[in-house]
């Protein structure tokens, strides 16, 4: 007898395309066996709202809301959650795995009746800078509905397991084979090949979050070396990055050309402010780093300093001097490092997709009740990649 698994119907306030992470790895994963919907925020530039619906890999379907301009906050709610609905109707998706990464979307998909509801809180949103005023009261909301709640680390673990009896501390994870490509790239990417070695390199979202005066002034202190940063800068006004001689901002990079980048770095850093939005941050890119073979340098953010820090893993300095000598230290590490192999091998994404699954699966049916209403006239067009 074939058995049919529920759908998973994830809510997320980044996009798919954006930077490959998180989100990315777990739906990839959900995907394996059963139809995932994607469903990312609103784009405004539409004359009437529709969705797009995208076949991104088997299974896996990214669906975009596009809303008319500039609506009124309540009727941008109403109008996604007549989008959902009507996704849920001609998709015939029954009782699904309701997964959200925004609070904000219990307005448009919490009507949806579903088998189990999680919160994979991967970040204190209500810190990020341009956090809507209503984020922290929507997440008691979710706390509230929710059957399940995973952390996307130990400190955001901390926080939360007293707002709901099921939280569970999941760190992100690493595809190690992924990374460790950069062990042995030979041919360096043309933007980057003209940059004079030694080499130190950064990956990821530039946004609040980067320490740009700590950047700056370590690059001063340290002319011999080259400064590597990519990916894209958001929320922030690019006029006020470093620009100086040994610092390269070489834009968006997609997660396949990763190693190539990080194989010609001789040390990878992670130069994060320690303000409101890194308080319960627990970057990916530590264990990508370390796959990829290389050592690691970053400020005192509490899911690095605990456990790479106290491990040997990486090196912490929060001044621009310290850090300064932290990555001229760092480039005389010897390539082998057995610690550091010892925990990638025992690291993966399958592994901790694979804990959360059986949560899921264990989890008792949805505790909510949920109501379907009107539909309104809207347009559901799905293209196939």
């Amino acid at each position: 007898m074939i058995v049919e698994l529920p759908d998973v119907l994830c809510l997320s306030h980044l996009r798919w395309s954006f930077v490959y992470q998180r989100p990315n790895h777990l739906m990839a994963r959900w995907a394996r066996d059963r139809r995932v919907f994607f469903v990312e925020e609103p784009i405004l530039d539409a004359d009437s709202p529709r969705l797009h619906l995208d076949v991104v890999g088997p299974g896996l379907h990214v669906v975009t809301p596009h809303l008319p301009p500039e609506p009124e906050p309540a009727r941008a709610e109403l109008l996604q959650r007549e989008l959902v609905s009507r996704l849920v109707e001609e998709q015939q998706i029954e009782q699904p795995i309701l997964w959200f990464y925004t609070p904000m979307a219990l307005a448009w998909a919490g009507h949806v009746p579903a088998r189990v509801t999680v919160y994979d809180c991967m970040d204190e949103l209500s810190h990020f800078l341009g956090a809507p005023a209503t984020l922290a009261a929507r997440e008691k909301e979710l706390f509230a509905a929710a059957d399940l709640v995973f952390t996307g680390g130990q400190s955001l673990y901390e926080a939360k397991r007293a707002e709901h009896p099921r939280v569970h501390a999941f760190p992100s994870s690493v595809d190690v084979e992924h990374f460790r490509a950069a062990r042995h790239a030979e041919s360096d990417p043309p933007d980057q090949a003209p940059l004079r070695r030694p080499r130190v390199g950064f990956f990821g979202v530039i946004d609040e979050r980067m320490d740009l005066d700590l950047l700056g002034r370590t690059a001063e202190l340290c002319p011999e070396l080259e400064f590597v940063l990519l990916g894209p800068v958001v929320k922030i006004e690019p006029a006020s990055l470093p620009r100086l001689p040994n610092v390269h901002w070489l834009g968006p990079k997609r997660y396949e050309e990763l190693p190539r980048y990080i194989a010609g770095w001789n040390v990878a850093m992670m130069p994060f402010a320690r303000n409101d939005a890194t308080k319960f941050i627990s970057p990916t890119k530590t264990l990508e780093y370390l796959a990829a073979g290389k050592p690691v340098v970053s400020t005192s953010i509490r899911d690095v300093v605990r456990p790479y820090g106290e491990e040997g893993l990486a090196r912490i300095a929060d001044r621009p001097r310290d850090f300064a000598a932290a990555l001229r230290a760092a480039l005389a590490d010897p390539p082998e490092n057995p610690q550091r192999e010892r925990l990638l091998a025992r690291t993966s994404w399958d592994a901790t997709f694979e804990r959360m699954r059986r949560l899921v699966e264990a989890a008792p049916l949805g505790k909510t009740e949920h109501h379907n209403e009107g539909r309104g006239n809207i347009t559901c067009t799905t293209i196939s990649s």
